[in-house]
């Protein structure tokens, strides 16, 4: 996993590279917080341990500058400070990072912290798998119900229609173009119909570009 590392002090980022490295991690190194967030917008890293005090960008407002960012919400971020409050360690957290460690730092207990976070963020996947499967299967239901009260409320209406056109077709007085008007209308029908069927029998639903960047269910020919 890539991890951006962000440390102004060059010992501690060679201490942070070694144990990540260790840990089978692939480490982005950044002397300072504009260094830092430019290595970011670059690539983004799923992972990032930042020194909160550092030049020109301190880590609180990196942290800030990620979760702001699109994905920046799944994006775990670890701060190491040498500020140990109460009210220092609320900032830390209310700025958005996941977790904290305080300096100095030992390679033991940054292995432990990252153990963690790598749990943390694999209960995180876990859990967001889980909600968009849900999300997938109550649409799927929603469109299943649709196709039903579709089918119900169309079907019997057109089956009318349709009945209608051919009686009129073949009644005395009706000339040709009146039978052709009646020919577009069954066909119409017909095609309302053939909707209503290809949407029952759908297995694999997706959405389609429509207009002006709106989607729409792809019922074309072959979908289902």
């Amino acid at each position: 996993m890539r991890v951006l590392v962000a440390d102004d002090v060059e010992l501690i980022r060679l201490l942070h590279e070694a144990v990540l490295r260790e840990m089978g991690h692939d480490p982005v190194l950044a002397t300072d917080g504009e260094e830092a967030w430019a290595a970011y917008e670059r690539e983004p890293c799923p992972l990032v341990l930042v020194d909160w005090q550092m030049p020109r960008l301190d880590g609180l407002e990196l942290t800030r500058r990620i979760r702001a960012a699109p994905g920046g919400d799944r994006v775990f971020v670890l701060v190491v400070t040498a500020r140990d409050g109460t009210d220092d360690l609320n900032e830390v957290l209310d700025a958005g990072a996941d977790d904290y460690l305080s300096k100095p730092v030992t390679p033991e207990q940054l292995r432990a912290r990252l153990t963690i976070a790598e749990r943390r963020m694999a209960v995180d996947e876990a859990r967001r798998r889980a909600e968009e499967a849900l999300a997938k299967a109550q649409w799927l239901a929603g469109i299943g119900q649709t196709s039903l009260a579709l089918q119900h409320e169309i079907n019997n209406p057109l089956a009318a229609l349709l009945a209608h056109a051919e009686l009129l077709r073949d009644a005395p007085g009706i000339g040709g173009t009146e039978k052709e008007q009646l020919d577009v209308i069954a066909r119409q029908a017909r095609r309302i119909a053939d909707v209503v069927s290809r949407l029952r029998q759908l297995q694999a639903p997706r959405a389609v570009d429509y207009v002006a960047g709106a989607k729409m269910l792809d019922l074309g020919e072959g979908s289902g």
